[in-house]
């Protein structure tokens, strides 16, 4: 059977890590796609063991990169979650993590001249319409990924890469509260649907006789939890007017209790059939945002700060995340400006994957 071979650079971004690539060497056709990334990946394994999936769902995921055509951005970064056993490919998110190695990785294909110093990277992520500014150390015009920088969930240091993210209000599906409530009550429990960078359907854990500080796995094993929460986020997903969500990653869900290390708040995030190990990039900006604002089921579970921007402190499944949010308060919540972030990123990999060449074929 004949193979097709694709460049690609094999990244961490973040605490997430997967295949970089050029548009261009992939086919156009959704469909086509899609199967060549189940290839690529190995979905329908638990492993992963036909591909280079890393058999976690924050190791099967794909970044595709083009030189952008929208007046503001450098690079366009459309952005695919593989699952790791279905053989399926969820188009509608974005990953925050995996945009952390964008701007690198765009530096490493040619598609932006570095500087010396520091290289801004204008990302636009296409599958939510978000705007982010990267900032990428290139000392002598080249990209550095030793550094000092240390982010829970990934071991050592390495160089920082901030992220600014902007125009992350409704992203997927138009609207802050996409419900066009601060609280809805599906099934007896109480949740707040946002739609910050990601839609999540957010919850305190004592709702579902959790204390919010399980590690992963023990939510993992938690048969019963999952059982009574995924029907509430498939409701929510009607409410929220995403349809049928029954086999999208998307909405998330999200849990909250108060802080207990010094942080702001408790957070334990989805994916939604999975606990994340740690925090994805794009969540934390949207769990930020419903502790800022008034009246959401985080009423109460964590004191505010009076300043803007102001940092919000995520404790997360190992460790923390900081979110600096820049908003305005007004007399219906609050107006969110943008949201910066700082994470790592790693090339770890160069080189050509191969598919069949029949995953190319377009019905």
């Amino acid at each position: 059977m004949a193979q097709v071979a694709i460049p690609f650079l094999f990244m961490r971004g973040g605490t997430s890590r997967g295949p970089y690539m050029k548009r261009t060497d992939l086919p156009e056709d959704l469909d086509a796609l899609a199967r060549v990334l189940v290839s690529l990946v190995g979905s329908g394994h638990p492993l992963n063991i036909d591909g280079i999936g890393g058999g976690a769902a924050v190791t099967t995921k794909v970044a595709m990169l083009s030189p952008s055509k929208d007046d503001w951005a450098d690079i366009d970064y459309f952005f695919a979650q593989v699952s790791v056993e279905d053989c399926l490919v969820d188009f509608k998110p974005t990953c925050g993590n995996i945009l952390a190695g964008v701007g690198p990785a765009a530096i490493e294909m040619g598609l932006i001249e570095p500087l010396d110093g520091e290289t801004p990277v204008k990302i636009l992520a296409v599958n939510t319409g978000a705007r982010v500014a990267a900032t990428v150390q290139t000392p002598g015009g080249a990209v550095a990924y030793e550094g000092a920088t240390r982010i829970d969930g990934v071991p050592g240091t390495a160089a920082p890469v901030g992220l600014q993210f902007r125009d992350t209000v409704g992203g997927v599906t138009g609207a802050l509260l996409p419900t066009g409530n601060l609280v809805d009550t599906i099934d007896g429990v109480d949740v707040t649907c946002m739609d910050v960078a990601m839609p999540i359907v957010i919850a305190r854990a004592d709702s579902f006789g959790l204390t919010g500080y399980e590690t992963a796995a023990e939510l993992d094993d938690n048969a019963e939890f999952y059982a009574r929460m995924e029907p509430i986020r498939k409701q929510a997903g009607q409410l929220m007017g995403m349809g049928d969500v029954s086999t999208s990653v998307t909405p998330k869900f999200g849990l909250l209790a108060p802080a207990r290390e010094g942080g702001t708040i408790a957070t334990r995030y989805f994916m939604p059939w999975k606990c994340h190990p740690t925090m994805a990039v794009t969540g934390a900006q949207c769990l930020a945002s419903c502790v800022l604002m008034p009246d959401t089921v985080a009423e109460g579970m964590a004191g505010l700060p009076n300043e803007s921007p102001a940092t919000i402190i995520l404790e997360h499944a190992s460790g923390t995340i900081d979110v600096l949010v820049d908003y305005e308060n007004g007399t219906e919540g609050i107006t969110l400006n943008s949201a910066g972030l700082v994470r790592t990123a790693r090339k770890l990999a160069a080189g050509e994957v191969f598919v069949p060449a029949s995953a190319f074929s377009v019905d």
